[in-house]
């Protein structure tokens, strides 16, 4: 697929055109990053136009900009999301009409965003251009308890992936997610098998979760130059 570089328009055209999909009453889950930031957006506006929409936000910074766009807010104690809303750092749309797969994680809100995500009835992914790859071949994050990463980098070696610990950029140390862990970024080059590779980091003891999302999402919306196209498996 051929890549252009990401707009702040490109990104605000899929926010919206994914946000039209809410309808009124609905729960829905937010996810984290620049393009899901811009269906919260205009959520907010619809809001003010009359919206009845609650909101169930997978991290603290979509938390941040739900509550200061007007949503109502709540948890998946409460309520089950009738739709997701999220961005991806990577997207695979096969040629077939198969699902696409996804790499998330650049955020470090992975865990939380696939639990919302799955738990929606219906998963809408939001991105630019940018984001599209024949293959995935990016580093796969993975949330990992702080006591286990010695042991998680052992086993992600012998899958033969090359892990690094991923460092905070404005303080000592490595990040640490919402949820008190760390993460661990682990290149796989080309990845031709994503749901088994989904499958062997699952079952890894210590690790929270990874930012594989595989025949999760029901469409995928992206946003360009002058307007937005959209992928669903089996249009």
């Amino acid at each position: 697929m051929k890549r252009s570089g990401g707009t702040d328009a490109q990104k605000r055209r899929a926010g919206e055109r994914a946000a039209d999909a809410v309808s009124d009453g609905d729960v829905v889950g937010l996810g984290t990053g620049s393009t899901a930031a811009a269906a919260i957006q205009a959520l907010g506006r619809r809001i003010d136009s009359g919206l009845d929409v609650r909101a169930i936000p997978t991290s603290h910074q979509s938390r941040a900009l739900a509550s200061k766009a007007g949503l109502p807010l709540l948890t998946l104690g409460e309520a089950t999301p009738d739709l997701a809303i999220d961005g991806a750092d990577r997207i695979a749309i096969p040629d077939h009409d198969g699902p696409p797969a996804l790499i998330k994680g650049g955020g470090a809100a992975h865990a939380r965003e696939k639990l919302v995500d799955t738990a929606a009835d219906r998963f809408l992914v939001v991105a630019d251009p940018t984001k599209l790859v024949d293959r995935l071949d990016a580093a796969v994050p993975v949330e990992v308890l702080p006591d286990a990463v010695p042991v998680v980098e052992r086993r992600l070696s012998a899958l033969d992936g090359d892990p690094t610990l991923r460092a905070a950029e404005r303080k000592d140390g490595p990040v640490v997610t919402d949820n008190g862990n760390l993460v661990i970024d682990c290149a796989f080059g080309s990845i031709d098998d994503p749901e088994s590779l989904a499958a062997d980091l699952s079952a890894l003891p210590g690790v929270l979760d990874h930012g594989l999302f595989v025949g999760l999402a029901d469409a995928v919306y992206v946003g360009t130059d002058d307007g937005v196209d959209i992928y669903r498996p089996g249009d």
